[in-house]
């Protein structure tokens, strides 16, 4: 599942006429995990860019509390779920919502939405203007890797 998640992300980029391959094995971006733990902030996140390219972003991610409420206006996101657990809030709306750089908001929680565990090899692709949220259960931990695509 991951194999061809990452191929739909390349071919992805392709299209954007991006003419470099970028390649990440199963075991580095499973070891990405260890690598930020210690670098985990105030916020409860670490995270470290992978890639830049013209109408994209890859990063990884790793949690160990709840994240902000999110709002891109401009982008989508899609995250591949390489450990841990977590729920995920889609929709409703951002409480206390401001802007926080151009296209960008958020809030510290969603009003309404719907709500889905995520776990280990699941992708999720949230359009933009969705409304999101991670909520990571107190004690655990959550490693994503991340694609944000410019509409």
């Amino acid at each position: 599942m991951r194999a061809i998640a990452l191929l739909w992300l390349g071919f992805t980029a392709l299209l954007a006429a991006d003419t470099g391959v970028t390649y990440w094995s199963a075991a580095e971006l499973q070891g990405f995990e260890k690598k930020l733990a210690p670098k985990v902030n105030d916020q409860k996140v670490a995270t470290e860019i992978l890639g830049r390219y013209p109408n994209s972003l890859s990063m990884i991610a790793h949690r160990e509390g709840d994240g902000e409420a999110e709002l891109h206006e401009t982008m989508a996101d899609f995250f591949v779920v390489e450990s841990g657990e977590a729920t995920l809030v889609t929709g409703g709306e951002v409480v206390g919502a401001h802007t926080t750089q151009p296209h960008e908001i958020r809030g510290p929680s969603i009003k309404g939405g719907d709500r889905r565990k995520l776990g280990a090899g699941d992708i999720v692709r949230i359009p933009a203007g969705v409304p999101h949220q991670l909520l990571i259960e107190h004690g655990h931990q959550f490693t994503y890797f991340v694609v944000k695509v410019e509409k």
